[in-house]
């Protein structure tokens, strides 16, 4: 055989090596972000009806999460949040709509202490994607809840359904690190201690 074709067949299998090179890459990257991101990573595809543009919009959520200097709650500020939450499932209870306006003011607050910028709500909740894939689909829904509630356009349930989301995102919030979540967290405990107070939430928003 020629030298030519020797070296044309070189070329091909080089060419095809790094095409099945920058495939796996690609499946490698899309699998790590399914496992990041889990529901978010669907609901971000779905949104922008393009699986590069979804995958490239959570890298630079990535991105943008690494910049930051995301500091753990000090002991005594989460048992402070904690005494604010569990006033405000009080108040639950005669007051729906005005509770669920400062859980989500209580929720805004947890996020500048640990150092969430705080410019704007999609920001915001594109940023808490990245720590907390599992529940910022929660706070969506609350905080879309909560901007009814300030109209007088949701119902009892809407906000009972609201003030039990923000919680899922409160109580991860508070956690500190991989430790807390490991062995409880003095403010885990601290937020779930008050089971009472939970349950008169639920009975007055029927």
């Amino acid at each position: 055989m020629a030298t030519w074709a020797w070296i044309l067949i070189a070329v091909a299998i080089v060419v095809v090596a790094a095409v099945l090179v920058a495939m796996a890459m690609r499946q490698r990257r899309t699998t790590n972000l399914r496992q990041r991101f889990g529901p978010e990573y669907d609901r971000t595809v779905q949104e922008r009806d393009d699986r590069r543009a979804a995958e490239a919009d959570l890298r630079d959520r990535q991105k943008q999460r690494d910049r930051l200097d995301i500091k753990p709650l000090a002991e005594p500020t989460r048992a402070r949040f904690a005494a604010e939450w569990r006033e405000i499932q009080e108040r639950f209870v005669d007051q729906p709509s005005n509770a669920v306006v400062a859980a989500d003011g209580l929720v805004y607050r947890v996020m500048a202490e640990r150092g969430y910028p705080m410019d704007n709500f999609e920001a915001q909740s594109k940023l808490i994607s990245v720590d907390h894939p599992a529940v910022v689909e929660n706070y969506r829904f609350a905080h879309g809840v909560c901007e009814r509630a300030q109209s007088q356009q949701a119902t009892t349930e809407d906000l009972r359904g609201a003030l039990l989301r923000y919680r899922s995102l409160f109580d991860e919030l508070l956690q500190s690190d991989d430790a807390d979540r490991s062995d409880g967290g003095g403010a885990r405990h601290a937020v779930d201690a008050d089971d009472q107070s939970r349950q008169s939430t639920q009975r007055g928003a029927r």
